[in-house]
């Protein structure tokens, strides 16, 4: 009977072991424009979209953009990215006011796997009493 006990033991804790390393191997964090550059691994970095460098290759379907830190940042420090997306251009792209990028960076620049784009909302300005 505790030989019983001890392989089921063995065998749950080595499938536990299994799930919760699968699980940390597949999340993905957002991490900092410098800390993306220094990633071996896919990460994830949000920032606004600088419209003046977008430039797609419709021929090569390669999308070029330059992303810029959100929030508070060191006047001193320009905290901004080059970003580039093989892929169609997502449909609301020139409105979006923030972008998610999930990827790796490589020699050419932060090479995106997918662009998440965040847009105004539609009842933003809406003021109470207005539908």
């Amino acid at each position: 009977m505790k030989t019983k006990i001890i392989i089921g033991t063995i065998i749950i804790l080595v499938f536990a072991g299994w799930g919760i390393s699968a699980f940390l191997d597949t999340t993905i964090k957002y991490v900092s424009f410098e800390e993306a550059e220094k990633a071996e691994r896919v990460v994830q970095v949000a920032g606004g979209i600088d419209f003046s460098t977008v430039n797609y290759d419709a021929n090569k379907a390669r999308l070029e953009f330059t992303i810029y830190a959100l929030g508070p940042v060191d006047s001193t420090k320009s905290e901004r990215m080059d970003i580039i997306y093989y892929g169609t251009i997502p449909g609301n792209f020139d409105q979006a006011t923030s972008v998610m990028v999930r990827g790796k960076h490589e020699s050419e620049g932060f090479v995106a796997e997918q662009l998440l784009v965040k847009c105004p909302s539609k009842y933003q300005g809406l003021e109470k009493g207005n539908s």
